[in-house]
């Protein structure tokens, strides 16, 4: 029995696949085969979730969803899926989003703010460093304080938000992740020019998240690192 299931509770997960979503599989390969959760993956053009309950995570992969015409996630965000995505944030269910699939979060108005064009104005494909200075989500919960290594890998992912709806984050202890460097040390570090350094955020109901940072990139002992299942085991366990 792998590690997580030795210490951490399972939970069901769905992976929404839209046109142009390119990380479905790198997800599905980390819960299933790193994490070993059970795993359903999700076509954009279906509806149907009624097997997952509000115990269970929703997952919008990261990608280029409908070739980013628009705007990041502007066309997946009227997807059927998302129809079912939405009420099941709405009914409590875990949602969370991931580099595309948060941009896909904040265009439903699951999640406040939108992700720009970085700052350097060209995609950028590195490993990072975030940490999260909160533990009341559940996705943060055991890991307050602990500086992960994550990659990422976007053109748009300046997260933005008016200072009324950022004083409202900062307030509500909704963000969940800040770009940091090796040392912890907060807006050393920040690959896209995120306001307030910002990698990702929840909702006031503490049941959907968004990040640009891929932890499904860092669960693999292959990848010589291992940071995403902390995450991961996070929100499986809380």
């Amino acid at each position: 029995m792998a590690l997580i299931n030795q210490y951490y509770l399972s939970m069901k997960f769905g992976v929404v696949v839209f046109p142009g979503s390119n990380c479905d599989r790198d997800m599905e390969f980390a819960l299933r085969h790193e994490l070993e959760q059970e795993v359903i993956m999700l076509w954009h053009k279906d509806k149907d979730i009624s097997a997952f309950g509000k115990e269970d995570c929703i997952v919008l992969p990261g990608g280029f969803s409908y070739g980013d015409y628009l705007r990041c996630g502007a066309l997946a965000r009227f997807s059927p899926m998302m129809e079912s995505v939405i009420a099941h944030a709405n009914r409590g269910g875990k949602v969370l989003g991931v580099c595309n699939g948060f941009q896909i979060l904040c265009e439903a108005g699951l999640l406040p703010g939108a992700l720009l064009l970085n700052d350097t104005q060209k995609f950028v494909c590195k490993n990072v460093f975030i940490q999260s200075e909160n533990d009341a989500s559940p996705i943060t919960k055991d890991i307050k304080n602990q500086v992960l290594q994550i990659p990422v890998a976007h053109g748009e992912g300046r997260y933005y938000a008016d200072a009324q709806t950022l004083q409202q984050l900062e307030d509500n202890d909704q963000i969940i992740f800040r770009y940091c460097n090796r040392a912890g040390v907060i807006g050393q570090e920040n690959p896209n020019g995120s306001t307030n350094a910002i990698a990702g955020i929840c909702n006031a109901g503490r049941n959907v998240f968004g990040m640009m940072p891929h932890p499904e990139r860092a669960c693999s002992p292959t990848l010589e690192n291992l940071d995403g299942r902390k995450l991961f085991a996070s929100l499986i366990h809380n």
